[in-house]
Parts: structure tokens; sequence; C-alpha cells
């Protein structure tokens, strides 16, 4: 089972930027996907960003596409995935989780068997 645990969310003005982070422990795959979820106070659980743990190919929620990145770094002891928020907007305000493992059905949250704790990120003046 991976272990994920996320950081760099915060409070930041419209039209600001902020890059968050997710640092996994244990075994991933390189052909499973990571992704990064979000979750605003009484709406379901959404999906942001995808990409596999190989870094090749990524995938976005079209209300991201353009101002978000989700990259990888990979070495031996530590693998992260990041999700640069850029021109965000009050609309982004969520709890963003990370999750991990999933085989296929990317923007699935049910395939996913590993998941972090979440970052709250607020956008707002």
């Amino acid at each position: 089972q991976v272990q994920l645990v996320e950081s760099g969310g915060g409070l930041v003005q419209p039209g600001g930027s902020l890059r968050l982070f997710c640092v996994a422990s244990g075994q991933t795959s390189s052909d499973t996907y990571v992704a990064w979820f979000r979750q605003a106070p009484g709406k379901e659980r959404d999906f942001v960003a995808a990409t596999t743990w190989r870094g090749m190919h990524t995938f976005y929620a079209n209300s991201v596409w353009g101002r978000f990145t989700i990259s990888i770094s990979r070495d031996n002891a530590r693998n992260t995935v990041y999700l640069q928020m850029n021109s965000l907007k009050p609309e982004d305000t969520a709890t963003y989780y990370c999750a991990s493992g999933a085989l296929f059905d990317y923007k699935n949250e049910r395939r996913y068997p590993s998941w972090g704790q979440g970052t709250q990120v607020t956008v707002s003046s």
C-alpha cells in the first residue's frame, strides 16, 4: 500500500499561484495512475488532473485546463507528484487530495486504492 502525504495548500488571492506537493512512500508502479481530486464544501469530490507514475501523459478537467499542471519526480527513495496551479479563481477553493494506484478509468475516484489526507486551498481577496 502506498502512503501519500500532501502539502502546499494555503490562502491565495484570485489570479495568484500555488504549488501542491504529494510525497509517496512505498511501491509505485510506473504504469498506474496518480491524480489530484478536489472537494469543495457541500459538493462531491471531483477529478482535477492525472498522469501515470511514468509521467508520459497528462489529463485535466476542463475547468483547470491551461491553468494547472501535473508533474512527477521519481528517485529510488522518494516519489513526488506536483500540481502547479496558476490563475487561481475563487471557484478553485477546495480540499485537494492526491490519489494513486488506478489501472484505468483515471477520472473515477473509486479506481484509486491509496489516498492522502488532503490539503486546503482557499482563493479569496
